[in-house]
């Protein structure tokens, strides 16, 4: 064990997890690479939990953040920001929510903490409407709506909570039907749960569930969902944590999937528009986020550096085409690891979309989850090069790929071939 290893469990939490037997210091990155304290190089396949969206050192946002901490770091939201106000211009009218409200926090946990309190406090009503297989943060409250028992510490909550189907295609009681039957196998017992309970104040999901192991409805489900809620005056909110700012290619908003009847009361957004800067936000219509009747404020949230940080990088994103090439580079990514695993038993299914990949481990000639080979492929990838996340949940487990959107063909194919090998070591 290294001597920092060492350190780091004298002082910090048991449950603070770390990758890898022989855990890694990471010391420096540029575009799609880093480097640890031992000089090794590595293919950049996770991007700090999706939280490097654009690149490793940008140079663009290195120079926003170096010019605005030689002005001033932080005032709080007490004092005009004209930084925070332009962020938030830009963020509300592409979020195509009408007459949007921005607030900012410092991460998606905080975020997801706003909404509910939003949605909970304009609809008088405590009860959420939430995916089996979510995750949502590790505040006590998003916690409390978390669908996922690996990520879910207590049972305790502020809230009660109701898990709907149809957050995952491929399991589950639904899980033989077609689309159209999933979507309305799904609507109808959504349909049935709200005629037993007293309206709740809002349903949240993520588009494609990020820690669940990138899994996903149909597309359409959540605006299937939709028509049920308006009905009834129960809000939608998109969880967008991951799936923001053009990763998954097709769409700048995961929502936009399932956006046939508009988009979501709410959106809850985060790690990648900071590039590795500690920015969260929620969007939401001027009437409900304009529901609180008490004084509230971020100290930290909207503070000088991470706006700065923030319009540069969603300016280098948008000027780029980043969502072009997420889709791009990301479909021949996919196309080249479902051609490597349908020769692999112990792969289930590759799944995703842009530059959003899971692949599904399995025991060879079962359906049951196989969390060993996910450990060993992980180490596997490290020795040759490749850094890759994991996540599942309910017998599940999956190799989560969420490089930086900037990632070349090269840089794909390279990946690819490392991450094939390292699931056939597994065999």
């Amino acid at each position: 064990m290294s001597d920092l290893h060492a350190r780091h469990r004298a002082v910090l939490p048991d449950w603070l997890a770390l990758y890898y037997e022989n855990p890694i210091e990471i010391t420096h990155g540029e575009g799609r690479h880093v480097w640890d304290a031992d000089g090794n190089k590595y293919l950049d396949f996770f991007g700090g939990i999706l939280t490097t969206m654009t690149a490793h050192a940008l140079p663009e946002v290195t120079k926003a953040v170096t010019e605005q901490a030689g002005r001033i770091l932080h005032t709080s939201t007490l004092y005009l920001n004209r930084t925070m106000v332009e962020l938030a211009e830009r963020i509300a009218r592409l979020s195509n929510i009408p007459d949007a409200r921005v607030f900012f926090t410092t991460s998606g946990t905080e975020a997801n903490d706003t909404a509910l309190l939003l949605a909970t406090t304009y609809r008088r009503s405590n009860q959420i409407l939430a995916m089996r297989n979510s995750y949502h943060g590790r505040s006590f409250s998003a916690v409390g709506i978390t669908g996922n028992r690996s990520w879910s510490p207590t049972s305790l909550s502020p809230l009660q909570t109701l898990y709907v189907h149809g957050g995952v295609r491929t399991r589950g009681p639904f899980a033989h039907l077609d689309d159209d039957e999933f979507i309305s196998s799904c609507v109808e017992d959504l349909t049935d749960l709200l005629g037993h309970v007293r309206p709740p104040a809002a349903l949240i999901a993520e588009p494609i569930q990020g820690v669940g192991g990138f899994t996903s409805p149909p597309d359409g489900l959540y605006a299937a969902f939709h028509d049920v809620l308006q009905d009834r005056g129960i809000l939608w909110i998109s969880d967008e944590v991951q799936t923001g700012w053009g990763r998954t290619g097709d769409h700048f908003w995961g929502w936009q999937a399932h956006g046939a009847s508009g988009p979501p009361d709410i959106l809850t957004f985060a790690k990648g528009i900071g590039n590795g800067m500690s920015i969260g936000g929620v969007v939401a219509r001027a009437d409900i986020m304009n529901c609180l009747d008490a004084n509230s404020i971020s100290t930290f949230g909207g503070t000088q550096i991470t706006m700065a940080a923030g319009l540069a990088n969603l300016t280098y994103l948008l000027e780029h085409d980043l969502q072009g090439n997420a889709r791009r580079v990301g479909g021949l990514l996919i196309e080249r690891l479902r051609a490597v695993a349908a020769q692999l038993p112990v792969v289930r299914e590759v799944r995703g979309r842009g530059l959003m990949i899971g692949i599904e481990l399995v025991r060879p000639g079962t359906d049951q989850a196989h969390p060993e080979a996910a450990s060993a492929v992980i180490e596997a990838a490290r020795a040759g090069g490749l850094l890759i996340g994991k996540g599942g949940g309910h017998d599940t487990s999956a190799l989560r790929i969420a490089p930086p959107l900037t990632l070349t063909v090269a840089e794909a194919e390279e990946g690819a071939a490392i991450l094939e090998h390292a699931l056939r070591s597994v065999q």
